[in-house]
């Protein structure tokens, strides 16, 4: 690839330079994939283009945007359900930065990703580009990947924002959700991604968030995103999801994709009528020209270099999750036939459908890699046993059967089709394809030693079959390079070191949304709040199929040293050691949870706070140092509208999975209490329960109403714990609001006397 001749000037000019149609002009979009330019006034046009696993330049002309299977060749990276499972940011921002440089070669300033929803469903359309169910994950992971592609001076574009979990009337579903949930859960990887990488644009969703659309929601885009985070950059719309563009400048958004009729009309008249500040217009016209003047890198691009990295990836990504007796590896020169069985193993399915689909410059097959990797290609025999379109055809289920009853061991090629996982709609079911499921039971009563490979996007339940497979390795969706990386996984050449970024549930109706995914009439309760993914699972001792975290290598670690250091105020560095103890090298992602011992509110059993992964030779060890600050700590108090940590125990877990913790040890919170939070309506208990406490307890006894609160002994009784203070006027006779009040400041002052008068 070479840079093209199209790729977008600097942006010139000010706000105050232009006229009013060319200032509204400038916040809607030229045509589908470019913002408008003005020649006259310096101002050149920016391209921008479909992400987030590779780009998808489209190529036909006109105004159609969606085209979707016409787009210019590139490299097809995993996706992010499977990138993610690398648990990789080093690898992460390399997949960012090769994706930057053919961006960079084609004239695209901006990429349109990465995604970082939340897989709140397994049944989500579209979570194949998502990248995890836990917010953490996905925000370091996402950042990576921002931060690789602008450093080749192609901007991201962080998606969707906010609460973009289903693909069910998602042009117009109310997502009703509580602050709470929000901040912990739902806005935690965009906030990350923005404080620390800045991204050149964020992406406003279709959804609305309890009842206002994204693209017109003031409090996400103004005083959430720019207010409190600091964002710099542009506010894009998802491709059609403004309703009202006037309204949607008012709220922060400052382009809309792509151009609608009449759109800079509306703005231009409700400027001139006082009804939208010109100074609001202004400013957006002030973040379009600083992405006009955006300029990438002029490069060439590798196209062997960059297959070789969507190799390595693909190799990371994928995830061991059974390997019963060691079958796997599989020994090269090992005699006797080799069955491989599924369409999937020559016909890969390596993406999902919709906006995101790369044309790929090439594609692997497992089929072809895997008679490349034995000694003798004659033994390697295959079968399609299933048809890609579903249809069922007892014949090939016939001819498969036959094939794995000869043969040493079968390799089983299974998995979602395309038209099972796209943009545009939700999946009804986690169960594999009834042809498949039907293979794979036939398979079964002539084959113990089967090795199921599986080809998804999202999970998919294997509880009902496993038993029955000796190995199951999931290979999500691998990107072009994926049927390779399979064969040398297989074979060993490569060992597994991928873990699940998501859990796998036994059933659908153990899911955390289960009764209220999609939703109706217009709205989706996420009445499920904070308890998303492992975080439900693992606080009720549900059983899972497999855990979040899970993932299994041909080599084996060991975890010792545990040592937590404080560093300020609730604030701690952790250190550990992993050892490999196996006969071979492998990488192991460690993570760090978090378990309140005694929390003052609901929370999870435990959380991921940190993770890392470590490549180490057999017998090797090696120290891993992890840091925690106040925020790890902290969830979202309603009450207080801020982030808090309560006094108290906390229990630091490093474990192999969120099941499989190894090491625990606790540290002691100091808490963030401030004395100006407890006021006459905190209850008596919420004021024992902090510093104040003692003074207020010297304060009510010098007053003489000790005796009637039961505060005799250590313990306060459980009626006037719950009682706000100034409530108590109700219960004790002869106190009065001056005495509360009194109170209070006694337990403020450190300079009060309890024998002062009243």
């Amino acid at each position: 690839m070479t840079m093209a001749t199209e790729a977008a000037g600097a942006g010139a000019g000010s706000a105050q330079d232009l006229t009013l149609a060319q200032k509204a002009s400038l916040t809607s979009g030229g045509d589908a994939w470019h913002t408008q330019a003005i020649p006259a006034a310096g101002i050149a046009a920016v391209m921008v283009s479909d992400g987030p696993h590779g780009l998808r330049k489209q190529t036909a002309t006109g105004e159609d945007a969606l085209a979707l299977s016409v787009s210019t060749p590139a490299t097809c990276f995993p996706p992010a359900a499977g990138l993610a499972s690398c648990w990789n940011t080093r690898l992460v921002e390399q997949v960012g930065r090769a994706i930057g440089r053919e961006a960079a070669a084609e004239g695209v300033s901006v990429v349109l990703g990465p995604g970082v929803n939340i897989k709140r469903s397994p049944l989500g359309g579209r979570n194949f580009e998502y990248l995890s169910e836990d917010p953490l994950l996905a925000a370091r992971l996402g950042a990576a990947f921002v931060r690789g592609l602008q450093s080749v001076g192609v901007g991201a574009s962080v998606k969707h924002f906010a609460v973009n979990n289903q693909e069910t009337d998602r042009m117009r579903v109310s997502a009703d959700v509580d602050e709470r949930t929000l901040r912990e859960i739902y806005l935690p990887a965009f906030e990350y991604i923005v404080r620390t990488e800045q991204p050149a644009t964020v992406m406003a969703a279709y959804n609305k968030i309890n009842g206002v659309y994204c693209s017109e929601h003031h409090w996400l885009l103004t005083e959430v995103l720019r207010g409190e985070w600091g964002f710099e950059g542009l506010v894009v719309s998802d491709w059609g999801a403004v309703v009202d563009r006037v309204a949607a400048l008012a709220a922060g958004l400052d382009l809309e994709m792509p151009p609608r009729t009449g759109g800079d009309v509306e703005v231009g008249t409700a400027v001139a009528r006082g009804e939208l500040p010109e100074s609001t217009l202004d400013a957006a016209v002030a973040r379009v020209l600083a992405l006009a003047a955006r300029q990438p890198a002029d490069t060439a691009v590798d196209l062997d270099a960059q297959h070789e990295l969507a190799h390595a990836a693909a190799l990371e990504s994928a995830v061991l999750l059974k390997n019963d007796d060691a079958i796997l590896p599989l020994a090269a020169d090992a005699p006797g036939t080799l069955a491989v069985i599924g369409e999937f193993a020559r016909s890969p399915r390596y993406q999902g459908g919709g906006s995101s689909h790369v044309l790929a410059t090439r594609v692997d097959d497992a089929l072809s890699s895997i008679r490349a990797m034995v000694s003798d290609p004659g033994r390697v025999a295959f079968a399609p046993g299933f048809t890609l379109d579903g249809r069922p055809d007892p014949s090939l289920v016939a001819e498969a059967t036959e094939l794995a009853g000869r043969a040493g061991t079968v390799l089983v090629f299974l998995g979602l089709p395309e038209h099972a996982e796209s943009e545009g709609l939700d999946r009804t079911d986690l169960d594999l394809p009834a042809d498949q499921l039907a293979l794979l039971d036939a398979l079964t009563e002539v084959s113990s030693r089967l090795v199921v490979v599986l080809s998804n996007g999202s999970a998919v339940t294997v509880a009902p079959w496993q038993d029955g497979a000796a190995a199951i390795l999931e290979g999500w969706l691998l990107g072009q390079a994926g049927g390779t990386a399979l064969a040398q996984l297989l074979f060993g050449v490569a060992n597994p070191s991928g873990k699940l970024a998501e859990s796998l549930p036994v059933r659908l109706r153990d899911t955390p949304s289960y009764l209220h995914f999609p939703g109706g009439d217009g709205h989706v309760r996420y009445g499920e709040g904070i308890y998303v993914g492992y975080r439900y699972y693992d606080t009720l001792d549900l059983p899972v199929a497999y855990p979040f975290g899970h993932g299994l290598s041909y080599t084996s670690f060991a975890y010792d040293g545990l040592r937590c250091h404080l560093t300020g105020a609730n604030s701690f560095q952790v250190t550990f050691t992993v050892t490999n103890t196996g006969p071979r090298a492998g990488a192991e992602i460690a993570q760090l949870y978090l378990r309140p011992i005694e929390p003052g509110i609901d929370r999870p059993v435990h959380e991921l706070k940190a993770f890392a992964k470590v490549t180490l030779a057999s017998g090797a060890r090696e120290t891993v140092t992890l840091t925690l600050d106040e925020r790890d700590f902290a969830y979202w108090s309603p009450g207080r509208r801020r982030w808090t940590v309560d006094e108290g125990a906390v229990e630091i877990q490093i474990g192999a999975s969120s099941r499989d913790i190894r090491l625990r040890t606790q540290v002691h919170l100091a808490g963030t209490f401030d004395r100006d939070e407890l006021t006459a309506n905190s209850t008596l208990g919420e004021w024992f329960g902090s510093v104040h406490g003692e003074r207020l307890r010297a304060a009510i006894t010098a007053a003489g109403f000790a005796g009637a609160l039961g505060l005799n002994g250590a313990d306060l009784p459980p009626m006037p714990a719950a009682t706000p203070l100034s409530r108590l006027v109700s219960f004790l006779p002869g106190l009065t609001q001056q005495d509360v009040e009194q109170f209070i400041r006694a337990a403020r002052d450190t300079g009060f006397r309890p024998d002062e008068p009243r």
